[in-house]
């Protein structure tokens, strides 16, 4: 402990070890991600095939750690144990069972989704939309919907590096100093993104995860035993949460969740598993696999993340025990700092630069991936769907990477002119968007039942019914709208989750309707698939076969 600097919150200073470790390990990375697209090279980079999705000959190990680094973010690291610090298990800890209810889920329709799209050269979940429907108006939704919900997401892998830079010193009044490093950071994604598109991602994720089950494992190991054993921290973090709030008059959080709050933890967790494979960035990563088989070992083995974020979460409550005070260089409390805080008072400050760059590349890894499957995403559904329908390989790789430039530079914007507090609802507004496509990409897996355009009122529904419910819930302690994503359940009344309700609502109109327009035998669209389509295999001849044709020719069906 002696070869601690003083802490950047307690006078402003720059913690020069910690951010020495940090530059070092960052530069690394970086160079690993321009080598990367050496890696597997394919004779043209000039495809979403290859450029989008890696040339989907990922195996086992490659889509394990590259799922791993998408799914499991800086944010997730960032956030999860400041909401238990902050508000205790109902808002922190219901994204560990989540996690293990959604690989169950994923192990049954995601082999599926793969064998379609590599037997029809689907890149995107919209593309398999429109010809499982033959529609370009709910594939345009499904579309918007992913990069709507997408962006804020990329923009909170920010708030991750900023969080360990202000913790490491990085910062204060002078705007320059503060955002500069946020700058280049991204310039540097930005270009070897661009260059050597999922391969980046795919190299840089080893190092990433790597570190942080380096970090976080040590972490669980050493940090109890220095505040009085798990005992205490326990003891510590259920007074906590005990003491009222001045704010709200009513206890500060959930120790363990009582049994008014049993629906908000068990809606969270169950929604929040069925939404979060609706991404695209979590489609893309699946995609790039070599087969089906290795869809199915990935949902056996990924739970492993699971166990490192129960742990990471309980580190929130350590820091209750060890006292730790996230106090940004403004002088204001954020609970966001707390991890990063805690390991710069209790780590040497080599370790902490440590702990510091697997929050930094566990921000550049998922939010590769995110521009790479928002840019697909408009490349192909609506560049060339609405703009340019006989656009070859060459121009969609060169949209797309145009296209992921631009999400990244909004995504820098947005963080650094709006309230970090806005990203984050908007982070939260954009699960209870994208949930309201799991019955259009899904449910389309196993039927054709649905009726095109019903699926679509369902969406619409369930967008502005979570959109107008959520904005009408308050901050109380900012006053402000989108305070949340919990609200009363029509019928039941209790708290529960709004993406849950929002989809409950869209899945009873979509049935309505499909059952009112064929009655009146209203056209429902052509399936572009056969039933063979769904359990297409990696050396299918027929899977080969459309590979290798040109994109525009196998999904380009109106």
């Amino acid at each position: 402990m002696s070869t601690l600097l003083p802490a950047a919150t307690n006078n402003g200073g720059v913690n020069g070890v910690a951010l020495t470790v940090l530059i070092v390990l960052f530069v690394l990375v970086t160079v690993m991600g321009f080598m990367a697209s050496r890696w597997r090279q394919a004779d043209s980079m000039e495809s979403l095939d290859e450029w989008g999705l890696g040339g989907r000959r990922f195996g086992t190990w490659v889509t394990w750690f590259l799922l791993g680094g998408d799914l499991y973010t800086a944010y997730t690291f960032v956030a999860v144990p400041a909401a238990m610090f902050a508000l205790g298990s109902v808002s922190g800890f219901f994204a560990v069972p989540y996690t293990i209810v959604l690989y169950p889920i994923i192990f049954i329709f995601m082999a599926r989704l793969w064998s379609v799209s590599h037997r029809h050269g689907y890149v995107t979940p919209a593309d398999f939309v429109k010809g499982r429907y033959g529609s370009k108006g709910l594939s345009l939704a499904v579309s918007i919907t992913g990069i709507l919900a997408t962006m804020p997401y990329i923009a909170l892998q920010l708030v991750g590096i900023q969080a360990v830079l202000e913790v490491a010193g990085v910062g204060g009044s002078n705007a320059l100093a503060k955002d500069l490093p946020l700058f280049v950071a991204f310039a540097l994604l930005a270009a070897y993104t661009y260059s050597s598109g999922l391969r980046a991602p795919a190299m840089i994720a080893f190092v990433k995860d790597a570190l942080i089950y380096l970090v976080i494992i040590v972490a669980v190991i050493y940090l109890p035993s220095k505040v009085g054993g798990w005992d205490h921290v326990f003891s510590a973090a259920e007074a906590k949460m005990a003491k009222t709030s001045p704010v709200t008059g009513k206890p500060t959080g959930a120790y363990i969740p009582n049994s008014q709050q049993y629906w908000a933890y068990a809606t969270l967790a169950f929604g929040s598993a069925l939404a979060l494979f609706m991404y695209p960035h979590s489609i893309t990563a699946t995609l790039s696999s070599s087969s089906r088989n290795t869809i199915r070992r990935n949902a056996a083995i990924l739970p492993a993340y699971s166990f490192v974020l129960g742990l990471l979460a309980l580190l929130g409550w350590v820091a209750i025990a060890a006292g730790t005070k996230p106090i940004g260089l403004d002088g204001k409390p954020n609970a966001q700092l707390v991890i990063p805080q805690l390991f710069e008072d209790m780590f040497p400050s080599w370790f902490a630069g440590v702990a510091f760059a697997a929050v930094a590349i566990g921000a550049l890894v998922p939010a590769a991936i995110m521009s790479i499957a928002a840019a697909n995403t408009f490349t192909r559904n609506i560049y060339r769907d609405w703009i340019k329908p006989d656009a070859t390989h060459a121009q969609e790789a060169k949209i797309s990477k145009l296209v992921s430039l631009l999400v990244k530079a909004f995504a820098l914007i947005f963080v650094l002119t709006l309230d970090k507090q806005n990203a984050i609802n908007f982070q939260l507004l954009g699960g209870i968007w994208i949930l309201q496509t799991f019955p259009a990409i899904v449910f389309g897996l196993y039927t054709r039942w649905f009726h095109r355009w019903a699926l679509l009122g369902g969406w619409a529904v369930g967008m502005v019914y979570g959109t107008v419910t959520a904005y009408n819930v308050i901050n109380p302690a900012t006053k402000g709208h989108f305070g949340g994503s919990l609200d009363m359940i029509p019928v039941i009344g209790k708290m529960g989750y709004i993406g849950m309700t929002a989809f409950a609502i869209n899945l009873v109109i979509a049935v309505i309707l499909t059952v009112v327009l064929n009655a009146l035998k209203v056209d429902s669209g052509k399936d572009d698939t056969i039933k063979g389509d769904y359990f297409a295999d990696a050396g299918d001849p027929r899977v080969e076969k459309n590979v290798s044709m040109d994109v525009h020719l196998t999904a380009g069906t109106p």
